[in-house]
C-alpha cells in the first residue's frame, strides 16, 4: 500500500513538472501548452461511441470537458508512475535512479503518438499536423521532462520521508 501511495505522489509530481515545462516552453519558445479541455472532449465523445475525430476542436463541446481532460491527464500520470514502480520495484522507490524514469518517460510518448493524436484527428505521431516533426520533437521532449519529473518527485518524496 505504501508503494501505491508513493507512486500516486510521484505521478502527480511528475505531471506537475510536465505542466510546468509547458508554461516555460510557452515563455521561451512561444509554443502554447496542451489544451486538456480537448482531451476531455475526446474522452467525453467516447461515452457516446465516437473514438476518432477528423478534428477534435470542431467536435461538439462536452459539459465539463476541461475538468474531465485535466483529471484524465493527472490520472494517466499516476498510472504511468504506478507502472514504473511495478516494473522497477520498491527498491527504485527507496533509491531512485534517473535512467529507468527517463527511459519510461520516453516510452510513454507512445500513448499520444498511437492513441490520443490519431483519435483527435492529428494522425499517428502527429502526421496530419502542419509540422509533424516539430510536434513529434515537442512530444518527445515533454515526455522526457515527465520522466525527469518521475525521478525528481521520487527524490523529493524520499527527502520528505527522511525528515
Amino acid at each position: 500500500m505504501n508503494e501505491i501511495l508513493s507512486a500516486i505522489a510521484i505521478g502527480t509530481g511528475a505531471t506537475l513538472v510536465m505542466d510546468g515545462w509547458g508554461l516555460v516552453r510557452k515563455q521561451l519558445l512561444g509554443i502554447p501548452p496542451a489544451d486538456y479541455g480537448l482531451v476531455g472532449r475526446w474522452l467525453g465523445h467516447m461515452a457516446h461511441g465516437r473514438f476518432r475525430h477528423e478534428r477534435i476542436a470542431a467536435a461538439r463541446p462536452i459539459p465539463a470537458e476541461a475538468l474531465l481532460g485535466w483529471g484524465a491527464h493527472y490520472l494517466i500520470g499516476v498510472v504511468f508512475a504506478l507502472l514504473l514502480v511495478a516494473m522497477c520495484g520498491a527498491e527504485w522507490l527507496r533509491q531512485p535512479t534517473v535512467l529507468p524514469a527517463l527511459a519510461w518517460g520516453v516510452v510513454t510518448v507512445a500513448a499520444p503518438f498511437l492513441l490520443m493524436q490519431p483519435g483527435m484527428g492529428a494522425g499517428i505521431a502527429a502526421s496530419r499536423t502542419p509540422r509533424p516533426n516539430a510536434a513529434r520533437v515537442q512530444s518527445l521532449i515533454t515526455h522526457s521532462v515527465f520522466g525527469l519529473g518521475l525521478y525528481g518527485s521520487a527524490l523529493l518524496l524520499n527527502a520528505f520521508k527522511g525528515v
